[in-house]
């Protein structure tokens, strides 16, 4: 089949104003850093699952790769085409309906263009809680979230997307629909298929829908921004907090002064609720999520911010008086990524460790930076309370900023953490994937996406690099 006649085809299935070429594709065509740019054959935007089904049939019989995109938030270029033009990219925007809620099985049902905010919302209205929080909610997708398993400010408490994901909707590389859309909570029959789409970022299916769980809404929230001296006072605070809180502590950020002195020149609207902050000081960012009632929680909060208080694990406290004031403190936290987008360049790590090797781990890597690269400026924020940093730096001009990259993803590999905790490969990541797994696992990787997508037409060079589908000889 030509790529003429795959685009007559592709018109009668979708409409022509849901093919888009030339300038209307443009907008899908770059990644979120606007660092990569790529060319498709199309955009298409199919509005159900049954456009899909159609769309993937007619790819798979001209030969034609296909690229999924959500909101297209990512940090690691999964949803960019490459530059060759033979790819389509397929948009999943126009599926933006929910489903279902069934509030007696507390789950709802959602097709993957839904965006983040509209979830939640739609789970407030019911009464529940959908937990995934992340900075880019007002724009990314319930495909993407899945599709990259992503983690955001909530994991502490309620985990990962895929502990938040019941069932799903797949349409595979051949065209065929996988209706896995159970809310089931226990299912033991067979191999876990949902979880094997959940964080394949495209490459081995197209997540169509999915059942999510909903959780009850808190009676009270509280949250506190905290100065600490260092990172191991604020470990040694997050552990007087989990003790103190339970299941009640729903998120644990750190920053460092420096990220928030960044936010502080990029956004000067934003205020510090501190009078002064150190160079080398932190501040973590709590918040309780109570079961019980407003007086509760905050007698909760005041025992533990005043016994970190008197161990010297706290330097200062703010504590949220207001809905407005909370939301004012993550936003101070959600503006770190915004603030340093504005910096000439900057060396990104999604990195995760055990949370009681981070304080070590960052202290040793900064120092080792500062000598291997003299200049460099550490820009460190992130989820301490699931071990998640983004230890993200600023390079001197004359700096490779690849050396800079593997001299960190090279200590993270020695100290046994991960150097993607939350974004995925997408196609930034594929050679440190090829760097830093086992053969082995490389190898059952490749099994799988053969398996699977025997043309290699989802999502090529994404995960794994292009050519790589098929098992070891």
């Amino acid at each position: 089949m030509s790529q003429a006649t795959l685009l007559t085809n592709l018109i009668a299935c979708l409409g022509a104003p849901n093919v888009l070429t030339g300038p209307d594709a443009e907008p899908y065509l770059t990644d979120w850093r606007r660092t990569l740019t790529g060319r498709a054959l199309a955009v298409l935007r199919p509005a159900d699952t049954r456009e899909v089904v159609q769309v993937v049939r007619l790819c798979a019989a001209a030969g034609v790769p296909i690229v999924p995109q959500g909101g297209n938030t990512g940090q690691v270029a999964a949803a960019t085409p490459d530059t060759s033009a033979s790819a389509v990219v397929l948009s999943m925007a126009r599926m933006n309906r929910i489903r279902a809620v069934d509030l007696d099985n507390d789950t709802m049902t959602v097709e993957a263009g839904c965006v983040l905010q509209t979830v939640q919302e739609a789970a407030r209205r019911a009464g529940r809680l959908f937990p995934l929080s992340l900075g880019a909610q007002g724009s990314c997708t319930l495909g993407g979230n899945l599709a990259t398993n992503a983690g955001g400010t909530q994991v502490l408490r309620y985990g990962n997307a895929r502990e938040l994901a019941l069932g799903l909707e797949v349409v595979t590389p051949q065209g065929e629909v996988w209706d896995g859309l159970r809310g089931l909570r226990k299912d033991n029959t067979g191999y876990d298929l949902r979880d094997l789409y959940i964080g394949s970022e495209g490459t081995l299916g197209i997540i169509t829908a999915a059942v999510l769980k909903l959780f009850p809404l808190a009676a009270a929230q509280r949250t506190a921004l905290i100065v600490v001296p260092g990172l191991p006072q604020a470990l040694l605070l997050l552990q007087r907090a989990r003790a103190g809180f339970g299941a009640a502590l729903t998120a644990f950020e750190v920053m460092s002064a420096h990220c928030l002195r960044d936010v502080m020149r990029a956004f000067p609207q934003q205020r510090l609720p501190f009078a002064t902050l150190a160079d080398d000081a932190w501040c973590a960012l709590l918040e309780l999520s109570d079961s019980e009632d407003e007086q509760h929680a905050q007698a909760r909060l005041e025992a533990v911010l005043t016994a970190a208080l008197e161990a010297g694990e706290a330097e200062d406290v703010a504590v949220s008086v207001s809905g407005a004031q909370s939301a004012a403190f993550w936003h101070l936290r959600e503006s770190i990524t915004l603030a340093l987008a504005q910096a000439p360049a900057c060396v990104k790590h999604d990195i995760s460790l055990p949370a009681s090797r981070i304080p070590d781990f960052v202290i040793a890597t900064d120092q080792a930076l500062a000598a291997a690269f003299p200049g460099v400026a550490m820009r460190v924020f992130g989820h301490l309370g699931d071990g998640n940093l983004h230890y993200n730096l600023l390079p001197p001009p004359e700096a490779s900023q690849t050396a800079i990259q593997r001299f960190v993803h090279d200590r993270v590999h020695q100290a046994g953490g991960s150097i993607s905790a939350e974004q995925g490969i997408g196609q930034r990541r594929v050679d440190d994937l090829e760097r830093y797994k086992s053969a082995v696992e490389m190898d059952l990787m490749r099994r799988i996406k053969h398996a699977l997508d025997p043309q290699g037409l989802m999502n090529p060079g994404k995960v794994l690099s292009t050519g790589a589908a098929g098992p070891a000889a």
